[in-house]
């Protein structure tokens, strides 16, 4: 499948310490699964953590779902091992908490090169401080020559640097997100949004996930399988967003349209714009429907 266009439409973390959760992952309907080996781990298991997710991944099972393992800070004791173990692990990214600047990247896809991992791995990095919105575009810009692919919103870690309050409309991170957005579509990179963490609030969830997708984000990070099937559904073309591509798509193919920049399509004014988003829109539909 290509990278590219890989659906991540929901990126759920599973805690590394948790043996039984990382085995009920293999039959979780989740695009992408974050093993996570920082926040949900406390300090006196994250040895034990890391060698459960490492036998994990090595035992497989886990389908087409795509394997991601987050590591614990460079600047904490855990660190650099986490990085070399998870660079020839078999997963298919790291992703590294706290960056704030270019040099994290570089520093980052220079340890990962050194410590065997292949040029396909992926390095996710989370964007979850002050210093890293300031510093969003030059964090983006990394990417040139190294393994950073996808920026994560690390939501809650905002707000509490910012000492801002979580309110549905998510005024005090509108800024971060959409700054975060704008970088990483301008060196082609995927985008997450952060996580909803009132579990029980289903229409809180469906509206933060409505406005994460009217943003541009690819998808969301969850923290519980109950968010999944709303994840999926609301990150995914809709049927009729993929009708109208299809006939975009083949309005242009028209030989009787050839050379026209602007057409109607089903009504609505159409130009060579909205067939390249026509094409990823199909080409989404049809990677998910690959996943089934």
């Amino acid at each position: 499948m290509s990278t590219q266009h890989r659906p991540r439409r929901s990126c759920l973390y599973m805690p590394g310490a948790n043996t039984r959760a990382l085995e009920k992952a293999r039959d979780l309907p989740a695009d992408t699964l974050i093993l996570d080996l920082e926040d949900a781990v406390a300090p006196d298991a994250k040895e034990e953590a890391r060698a459960a997710i490492l036998a994990a991944v090595k035992a497989g099972g886990y389908g087409k779902r795509e394997i991601v393992i987050r590591m614990n800070g460079l600047d904490t004791p855990w660190g650099h091992d986490d990085l070399k173990a998870i660079a020839t692990s078999g997963a298919h990214a790291v992703l590294a908490p706290k960056v704030t600047g270019h040099r994290d990247i570089e520093r980052l896809s220079t340890l990962l090169k050194e410590a065997g991992a292949s040029d396909t791995m992926a390095l996710w990095v989370m964007i979850e401080t002050p210093l890293a919105i300031l510093n969003i575009k030059d964090i983006a810009a990394a990417s040139i020559g190294t393994h950073l692919t996808t920026f994560v919103m690390g939501t809650n870690d905002l707000a509490k640097e910012y000492r801002a309050r979580m309110t549905p409309d998510r005024l005090a991170f509108q800024t971060a997100l959409q700054l975060s957005i704008a970088a990483a579509r301008a060196y082609g990179l995927v985008a997450i949004d952060g996580v909803y963490n009132d579990i029980k609030n289903e229409n809180g969830f469906r509206d933060e996930c409505e406005q994460g997708r009217d943003l541009g984000f690819d998808g969301k990070t969850l923290i519980h399988p109950s968010q999944l099937e709303e994840a999926n559904r609301i990150f995914a073309p809709s049927h009729h967003d993929v009708e109208q591509a299809k006939a975009v798509i083949e309005a242009f193919a028209d030989p009787a349209n050839a050379g026209k920049g602007v057409l109607k399509v089903n009504g609505k004014m159409t130009e060579l714009l909205h067939l390249e988003e026509a094409r990823r829109t199909v080409e989404m539909d049809e990677a998910i429907r690959a996943l089934a």
